[in-house]
């Protein structure tokens, strides 16, 4: 099975995800604090290599570095295992920054026991298609759907305009380098492109991408629409691929006139 690291500071919580992780036939760690995890997950000086883990389940709220800051510095290091982030309940504001820092998916506390093996089975079994399509031979390319029309598979591939999206490894390719995406950007993509051509509000991103309700605060959406446009256009303030449709929200564009 798996091998998970719990992140989170409350042992009872702690104790509890690991006995019944541990149920279910993964290998469990647990780090109390931020400071710890990062060197479980990308080595310290008293720890010569780092450790692998399948999945890391992440408190926010934790002493010294949080859950945020801990994201950060995996993605920032170009540690991409799968993060499981724990929010406080009512704050969709600390949903917003945990993708925005890199975070997979996210689950309010408290939580249901049932609800977070689901979402953490969920991961697990995105981060084993990625290790099977990394294996594929050489000169085999996942198949592609360029039927803008039709919804995009987890191992699709996009291409438009010189640049190449794959869905399955979270990579995008622009004038031959590599981007990797967290699965929050790779989602917010995969909604523009599935509704090429057309307005998509941020209402529908906050709850076709994110799950969230449309009272939430949008100017996340903005910030992840700036940090795509860096990736994607060859002049982020003159975008051509991702434009803005004032008092709506978003337009994708394949080939710009």
């Amino acid at each position: 099975m798996s091998r998970v690291l719990i992140v989170e500071d409350e042992a009872h919580l702690a104790n509890g995800l690991q006995y019944n992780l541990e149920a279910e036939g993964h290998t469990v760690a647990v780090a109390g604090d931020g400071e710890s995890a990062l060197a479980l997950l990308l080595g310290s000086a008293s720890q010569a290599a780092a450790e692998e883990f399948d999945a890391v389940v992440l408190d926010v709220m934790l002493p010294g570095k949080d859950g945020f800051a801990v994201a950060t510095e995996l993605r920032a290091a170009k540690q991409f295992v799968p993060v499981l982030m724990l929010t406080a309940r009512g704050r969709p504001e600390d949903v917003l920054k945990g993708f925005a820092s890199g975070a997979d998916d996210y689950l309010p506390k408290p939580f249901e026991l049932a609800i977070l093996l689901a979402r953490l089975q969920g991961l697990l079994r995105r981060r084993e298609w990625m290790r099977q399509s990394q294996q594929e031979p050489a000169g085999i390319a996942p198949p592609r759907q360029q039927n803008l029309a039709s919804s995009i598979a987890e191992y699709d591939v996009f291409s438009f305009h010189g640049r190449s999206i794959d869905f399955g490894k979270l990579e995008l390719e622009v004038k031959g380098n590599t981007i990797h995406l967290t699965l929050m950007e790779a989602e917010l993509l995969r909604h523009l492109i599935r509704n090429s051509g057309r307005a998509v509000s941020r209402k529908s991103i906050l709850e076709q991408v994110w799950g969230l309700h449309e009272d939430t605060d949008t100017r996340a959406i903005d910030n992840f629409i700036v940090r795509l446009r860096r990736y994607i256009e060859d002049d982020p303030s003159a975008p051509q691929h991702l434009l803005t449709v004032r008092g709506v929200g978003y337009r994708f564009v394949a080939e710009p006139e």
